[in-house]
């Protein structure tokens, strides 16, 4: 394994050789391996090379919960877009730009940010805090960002809080989450086909280091592997996760080393913990989920656009199903349900007409079924393997 460099070498002969010893090492598993992996980066690697084609019968590659704009619950969305038509600036990610909120499709009412400005609201898509900053700086104006993400955006955010960067006029609307946590509750919804290995997010891992995996195989016994989004890296995550599971002996492994470590973005962790406490938080279709949100100490809370705005965010009590009829995003969220499984896919929604969130993102598992269903590097290496 050590030999196998991603992204160097001949990358097909290393595929060749790691999708071989995955075929011989689950020979040796009893039992359906269901690996699940929570990074959408992850899924986009895995379908749009054709990698679930290279995976013996026995290994299921499920994916999880690794998209923050699918999960954003349609409140934010209705908020910001609420804001936008009172006359308020809104900076959004452009693929928040076009998530919908709780309005129905057809509605005269916007559904998303980008029908707000269809409508004449001032809406600006921005790559991240930082932009809307400089936008703000050029054009001042009473402002409000939509922040979405999970721990890899957050520190943006937290930097510009606590070191006072944030314009006058400039609110956000925190909707950050944290993945562990829903780690947690996957676990939990696949409790009758229990998910076996985990590839874990590469991108959080570089600000919470590996560190913050190390309960996975420690409390649930399921190995687990932080990984890079090569081709390579994700095959050598399943051949590591399957020598685990014949060894009887789960862990947790970094493949990912050439850009997480152990103990990860210290000040970057630092920066979220002063600027935000950790708070039970709603997940679009799946309700309130134990500690998995940030929200503003009271400290900084002259920048929580809600709370300056007096909007009151719903209780757990108060919540309720936030996704369009017929929509299986929650389902497909948790892996429970391919996209394919959804009667819309393909149908009433599609990356030009998303009708459900999952299929507005790039990360989103629908979107990325739609654009890449099949072909790739591996699919090619295992037409060639005759595995397929």
């Amino acid at each position: 394994m050590q030999q196998l460099q991603a992204g160097g070498g001949d990358s097909r002969a290393a595929a060749e050789k790691v999708t071989k010893l995955i075929h011989r090492v689950a020979r040796d598993v009893d039992g359906i391996v269901k690996i699940m992996d929570f990074c959408g980066t992850h899924e986009h690697t895995i379908v749009s090379g054709g990698i679930r084609s290279l995976m013996p019968e026995n290994v299921e590659l499920v994916a999880g919960p690794g998209c923050p704009v699918c999960i954003t619950p349609a409140f934010y969305v209705d908020a910001a877009i609420r804001l936008a038509m009172d006359g308020v600036r809104v900076y959004t990610y452009g693929d928040v730009y076009l998530l919908p909120g709780s309005e129905p499709p057809g509605s005269s009412r916007p559904r998303t940010l980008a029908d707000a400005r269809a409508q004449g609201a001032d809406v600006v898509i921005v790559y991240g805090i930082v932009e809307a900053i400089k936008h703000y700086r050029r054009d001042p104006k009473e402002s409000v960002f939509i922040a979405v993400g999970f721990e890899t955006t957050a520190p943006a955010l937290a930097s510009a809080v606590v070191n006072g960067r944030l314009p006058e006029k400039m609110t956000a609307i925190n909707v950050h989450r944290l993945t562990p946590p829903i780690m947690r509750y996957a676990f939990e919804a696949h409790r009758d086909a229990p998910i076996r290995g985990v590839i874990a997010p590469g991108h959080v891992s570089t600000i919470t280091g590996a560190k913050a995996w190390e309960f996975v195989p420690r409390e649930f016994g399921i190995p687990t592997v932080v990984a890079g989004f090569e081709h390579i890296d994700v095959l050598k995550a399943v051949l590591l996760i399957l020598l685990m599971l014949r060894e009887g002996k789960p862990r947790l492994v970094n493949e990912y080393k050439r850009a997480v470590t152990w103990e990860g973005n210290t000040v970057a962790q630092r920066l979220i913990n002063e600027c935000c406490e950790v708070v039970d938080a709603a997940w679009r279709g799946l309700g309130y989920v134990p500690e998995s949100g940030l929200a503003f100490r009271d400290k900084y809370s002259k920048y929580d656009a809600l709370k300056q705005y007096g909007i009151r965010e719903p209780t757990p009590e108060e919540w309720r199903y936030d996704l369009p009829p017929g929509c299986r995003c929650a389902e497909v969220t948790l892996g429970l349900a391919k996209p394919t499984d959804c009667p819309l896919f393909m149908k009433r929604c599609t990356p030009g007409t998303p009708y459900g969130p999952c299929m507005v993102s790039v990360e989103g598992a629908c979107s990325v079924w739609a654009r890449f269903g099949g072909g790739g590097l591996a699919e090619s290496v295992a037409k060639s393997l005759s595995l397929i």
